[in-house]
């Protein structure tokens, strides 16, 4: 578990989906000292931010945001960035692969924060899969520009930390930098796992 930030967390707990299992959950709220019931979103992959007050799923969506204290917002991934935005009396949390960056999930995260009362001051990206593993078509490459990289076997990648920090300039911006798919962590691409690590985001 890393926590680089009070009300911030980024955890796999080793051994289990913490999407799916309540037990992993509650060991991971009990060593956080944090509220066990979180809310979530079912993920597609876009932009949509939802507003939320209470725990449980707000339906579909790709960030959460929210002013209420102590109620743990909570995205899931398996190489996709998770990504936590903190600003004074608001919180959001993103699940930022490369589908959301292009859709602008970042951006509607911030705008969102915005809206409900304070725009985000910093931001914290967890790991996820890294240029030196993520190989694209150019299709993908041509939606990233300058952030296009190099696979550690010489094909097309992208740098999706380098793109989630372009986006995310305007603040100040704390990187885990692991790649999930050789440097730890669960990674769909790697083992094709059905378990996802959480990006945790709170107002403490």
């Amino acid at each position: 578990m890393i926590q680089p930030a009070p009300g911030v967390a980024f955890t796999w707990s080793g051994d289990g989906d913490l999407r799916a299992d309540e037990d992993r959950r509650r060991v991971v709220a009990s060593d956080l000292g944090i509220e066990r019931a979180w809310a979530v979103v079912d993920q597609v992959h876009g932009s949509q931010t939802r507003v939320v007050a209470a725990a449980g799923t707000a339906g579909e969506g790709d960030a959460l945001v929210s002013t209420r204290p102590h109620l743990p917002l909570a995205i899931f991934t398996a190489d996709c960035l998770g990504v936590v935005l903190s600003g004074p009396g608001t919180v959001a949390v993103a699940h930022a692969g490369w589908r959301g960056l292009a859709a602008g999930v970042l951006e509607a995260a911030a705008e969102t924060m915005a809206a409900a009362g304070a725009a985000p001051v910093s931001g914290y990206i967890g790991p996820g899969i890294g240029p030196c593993c993520f190989e694209v078509g150019e299709e993908v490459a041509d939606l990233f520009g300058g952030d296009v990289s190099t696979t550690t076997w010489g094909t097309t990648s992208v740098d999706l930390v380098a793109a989630a920090t372009r986006r995310l300039a305007s603040i100040e911006v704390w990187v885990d930098g692991r790649c999930t798919a050789c440097g730890g962590g669960f990674s769909h691409r790697r083992d094709s796992t059905p378990d996802r690590m959480a990006a945790l985001g709170w107002i403490a």
